[in-house]
């Protein structure tokens, strides 16, 4: 089979490997698309602290299942699957409170084990047992289901948020997980969706998705406008949906008192420093989270909310390329030219 190999920073192989064959508690699928996500392009750059090179890599990925291991009865080969990467080990002080993002022990597809960047990819028993595997409902396409996995991202922050139907919300950064953040919010029963993006162009992609204002960062005063679209309030909810220290700071500076706060993208391990003005959290009463990951359950709601077509997944896929284009894809979601890039093997 064709495999991309990640060797190292910046080296990415294109190989010929034996197909894969599952142990008697492991399933084998035909990967029908795995999409690129910013932290695949991160891992290309620089690595990343938990991978296992040389190491198959890709991790949005969705397929058909073709064997099934002997000790495994609920599965069938010839159905469709997507598998949520992150794996719980479901024993962890963490795991026991019902908190798997937060596993101590937490190991994924792409880094530790073989991802999605093949023609075929293992799901580990590890992955089968913690609930990672999910049916594709027939109307939704493989390509449409790898957008499962981050949009149960976006889904466990605004759980953390604890969403309501007064709530007007201000996401910072349009790209694919903001904009799965508007769609949400919508679904949720949001007030107001205010978008907010420096880059004029990713404002123009996000015209058909959930947002009622849009707003360029680069050319108006983002603070000003935010407090005009709210009644002079500022908003309740503020989603960090872009890794940058000046949009956590400036994200303070855009919520109402007592609003909530979602620093949803991580910075650069190489530079995790913001610099934030505390004092808007002490006197406004700011309730300010994080949000890592996702917990297996939130894939299912995904693949649900995907289905249903409230989630405008069509409208985030802008290109398709073949595993050989894998490093033609990794540059154009680089440039942000598009919001989703997916990889298919067999195009």
């Amino acid at each position: 089979m064709r495999a991309a190999v990640f060797h190292g920073p910046e080296d990415l192989r294109f190989e010929e490997r034996p197909r894969p064959a599952s142990s008697r508690n492991e399933l084998l699928l035909e990967v029908g698309a795995c999409a690129i996500c910013g932290s695949d392009l991160r891992t290309y750059r620089f690595g990343a602290r938990n991978i296992t090179a040389p190491v198959v890599i890709g991790h949005e990925v969705a397929g058909t299942v073709v064997e099934v291991g002997g000790a495994l009865t609920d599965w069938r080969v010839g159905e469709r699957v997507a598998v949520a990467p992150a794996i719980p080990c479901c024993e962890c002080f963490c795991c026991r409170r019902g908190l798997p993002t937060m596993c101590d022990n937490l190991r994924s597809i792409g880094y530790e084990y073989d991802g999605g960047f093949a023609d075929y990819m293992i799901v580990p028993w590890s992955a089968v047992r913690a609930g990672c595997v999910n049916r594709v409902p027939a109307p939704l396409s493989l390509e449409e289901a790898t957008l499962a996995e981050p949009l149960a991202c976006a889904i466990n922050g605004q759980e953390l948020l604890g969403m309501r139907l007064d709530d007007t919300v201000a996401i910072l950064g349009a790209g694919p997980l903001g904009l799965m953040h508007a769609d949400l919010a919508r679904i949720r029963g949001a007030r107001k969706i205010i978008l907010i993006d420096v880059r004029a162009h990713r404002l123009e992609l996000a015209r058909a998705f959930a947002a009622d204002v849009l707003i360029d960062g680069a050319s108006e005063d983002v603070a000003a406008r935010v407090l005009a679209e709210t009644e002079g309030a500022g908003a309740s909810v503020v989603i960090v949906a872009t890794s940058s220290a000046e949009a956590q700071a400036q994200a303070l500076t855009l919520a109402a008192k007592r609003g909530r706060v979602s620093f949803f993208g991580g910075l650069p391990k190489s530079d995790p420093i913001a610099s934030l003005n505390a004092n808007l959290i002490h006197y406004r009463e700011l309730f300010v989270t994080g949000a890592y990951g996702s917990a297996p359950w939130h894939s299912r709601i995904a693949l649900e909310l995907l289905t249903s077509g409230r989630i405008h997944a069509a409208g985030l896929i802008g290109l398709v390329v073949p595993l050989e284009g894998l490093l033609e894809g990794f540059a154009t979601a680089a440039e942000g030219r598009v919001l989703k890039v997916v990889v298919k093997p067999r195009l």
